[in-house]
């Protein structure tokens, strides 16, 4: 005789809230000092951001954007749900259409931005294009663990961007998950 098998079910939870993050990357200093305005007025105050620094891992981007980029990464003090991802990627293409409509730089692309979110355990950031690694979080979004966090260190994957790998982001996303798990002390959970 044969029993029937019955495995219990996990139940659905919702995660606990994350850290925006920003990457931005432009030639120009005021392009980047625009992006950083945008993002402060729609998402709030910058708990952790990192010097301004060069971003020479690829020409990718050179047809589109020149040469000699430079990069700020930006953690926000107002964690948000997971599931915003795809709004954010969304309001950032904006911005990069506003910007370049302004007329300020002669590059097709004067200014990039590049969101995504930190968790206790990984960092997430978004994009329009498909791959196997990425998963579809909807409306053209899809989404990619860029860095997973273990053993007191990150941790790269076979995909993870060159300049993801780079000791000084190391330091920006440990700091910003210093105050990630600051503000998830602070912040009562329902």
């Amino acid at each position: 005789m044969f029993r029937e098998f019955n495995p219990p079910m996990g139940n659905a939870t919702s995660p606990l809230p994350v850290m925006p993050i920003l990457v931005a990357f432009s030639r120009h200093g005021d392009a980047l000092e625009w992006g950083r305005a945008q993002a402060e007025t729609a998402w709030g105050s910058i708990a952790v951001a990192s010097p301004r620094l060069d971003f020479a891992e690829t020409d990718y981007y050179q047809a589109s954007m020149g040469t000699e980029l430079l990069v700020e990464l930006w953690g926000f003090d107002r964690l948000m749900p997971c599931e915003e991802l795809v709004d954010r990627k969304l309001q950032t293409n904006d911005w990069e259409t506003a910007y370049a409509k302004l007329g300020k730089h002669p590059e097709a692309r004067p200014l990039n931005l590049d969101p995504g979110y930190l968790m206790r355990g990984k960092f997430v950031l978004a994009s329009t294009k498909d791959h196997s690694h990425r998963l579809y979080l909807g409306r053209g979004i899809f989404g990619e663990v860029t860095l997973g966090f273990q053993g007191g260190k990150w941790i790269e994957r076979d995909w993870t961007y060159r300049n993801y790998r780079r000791p000084d982001y190391h330091q920006f996303l440990t700091a910003c998950r210093e105050r990630l798990n600051q503000r998830l002390r602070e912040e009562p959970r329902a």
